[in-house]
């Protein structure tokens, strides 16, 4: 059997590849987007991809079922109560595909989503018993699946409770577990932790979900414990379940002119390099999101309406078209990139943006000197009751632009979160509507501020 677990380190997603090498015929599980990496696989190990398997419409990105369907001639295989309209076959509980030595069967496990399916992988050529679980939205290492995204919220948890219960965890102990998800996902909570898998019988041993006595402790833990929903979520459902998705076309290479155009017609520019090279200089009106950290694409569409055309800076030609594949696969559209990034528009002299980068330490200095600075903190809100500065202002970042009233005008704003990374996309929204004094907290946070010996609060 080959077995090959592909991970999209932007979305916390993985994906499967599983053949029967013998017989050469191969299946993919849940594929991304960019389907290169199962056709190069299919190439390195000589075998033919015949099966694309979903275990359910994704609500976080949008699948690369279709294209791969396109380029290798493969039939997808959802069950039926997903409501796929493309070329499919509907498949429910019970159901199996035959590899050859290798076999998959389909564990119906609503809760995450009425139609998810889990998929059980034995392999003839090491014995009866099932070797490999491919959970999907359904088990993670640590956690399980957030079951708000599809229908009503307690409904989906205590399907999931059965699901797991009656379903997984009666598995035998020496089933590996490979889930559809690692730590940074949004469909599950912040207990996801980042290995690659894990087993039943240490998932039985150590997964939270089992801590809890009943089906009402553990379906009161699932609602209290939702994070923010994946962006775009009912849009990127409907690209799932709908006709195969158009491949975009390459970007448009645009010159700083035709950028200039562009965001006169409504485009949002887009800065792909990282956040100290936005602070240095930027194109006026650009918001700061580095495509080098994981969560790029998820964090843009958090900020930009689902409709808006994208143009991408990036700090050299050929990395823009990966920045702009990462924003398609969570249903972002890209209108172009700009020609020779950053150099192109500074060697014609136009103008540029800066925003003022400070450290933690430098904070605390300018507070205490009597500065009148407002702390605005943009992280979650769980992570501002556990501990933030003294005074500071709690607006998580995808919440900002619809509750810029809060935000003080007459003073210095100072945009803060735990590394760096969403203070700077903060402090670029800012600066985009108009406000002045922007300060973006940097190299660090409240955590870099609190192990400083500076004080900190805890409550909401």
């Amino acid at each position: 059997m080959l077995f090959r677990q592909v991970i999209h380190e932007d979305l916390g997603c993985a994906s499967y590849l599983i053949a029967d090498v013998g017989g050469r015929v191969a299946a993919v599980v849940d594929p991304q987007w960019d389907i290169e990496p199962y056709l190069r696989l299919a190439r390195l190990h000589d075998v033919r991809i015949e099966h694309v398997i979903e275990t359910h419409n994704h609500a976080d990105h949008v699948s690369g079922h279709g294209r791969l369907a396109q380029a290798t001639g493969a039939k997808i295989h959802i069950h039926e109560l997903a409501g796929a309209d493309y070329p499919h076959e509907a498949i429910a509980d019970g159901w199996r595909l035959d590899l050859g030595q290798v076999e998959i069967e389909a564990i119906h496990t609503p809760g995450h989503r009425p139609e998810h399916t889990a998929f059980l992988v034995s392999d003839g050529g090491r014995g009866d018993e099932p070797i490999a679980l491919l959970c999907g939205d359904s088990l993670f290492v640590g956690d399980v699946a957030r079951p708000d995204l599809a229908i009503e919220p307690r409904d989906g948890a205590a399907a999931l409770y059965h699901s797991l219960n009656d379903r997984l965890f009666d598995l035998p102990d020496s089933v590996e577990v490979w889930p559809g998800h690692l730590g940074g996902s949004m469909c599950g909570s912040a207990g996801i932790d980042h290995k690659t898998s894990s087993t039943i019988a240490f998932e039985r041993a150590h997964n939270r979900a089992l801590g809890f006595g009943s089906e009402a402790e553990f379906v009161a833990d699932a609602i209290a414990s939702l994070g923010d929903r994946p962006p775009n979520a009912e849009r990127i459902v409907a690209l799932n379940r709908g006709p195969f998705t158009e491949e975009p076309g390459a970007p448009t290479q645009l010159s700083p002119r035709g950028v200039e155009v562009a965001i006169a017609d409504g485009a949002i520019l887009v800065d792909a390099r990282t956040t100290d090279q936005f602070d240095e200089a930027h194109i006026p009106g650009a918001i700061s999101a580095s495509a080098y950290d994981t969560g790029f694409a998820t964090k843009v569409a958090q900020v930009v309406p689902a409709e808006a055309e994208l143009i991408v800076v990036a700090a050299s030609d050929g990395y823009e078209l990966e920045a702009a594949d990462l924003l398609a696969s969570v249903g972002l559209r890209v209108r172009g990139f700009l020609a020779g990034g950053m150099t192109a528009w500074r060697s014609e002299g136009r103008a540029v943006n800066r925003v003022e980068r400070i450290d933690p330490q430098t904070l605390a200095d300018r507070l205490a000197g009597g500065e009148e600075i407002a702390v605005l903190d943009v992280r979650g809100d769980s992570e501002f009751t556990a501990g933030h500065i003294p005074g500071s202002v709690s607006i998580p970042y995808p919440e900002l632009l619809e509750r810029l009233a809060e935000v003080p005008r007459d003073a210095s704003i100072a945009t803060v979160c735990s590394g760096g990374k969403r203070s700077g996309l903060a402090a670029s929204l800012l600066q985009r509507e108009g406000f002045e004094g922007v300060i973006h907290v940097a190299d660090g946070g409240v955590g870099t501020w609190e192990r400083q010996g500076h004080p900190v609060e805890s409550g909401d």
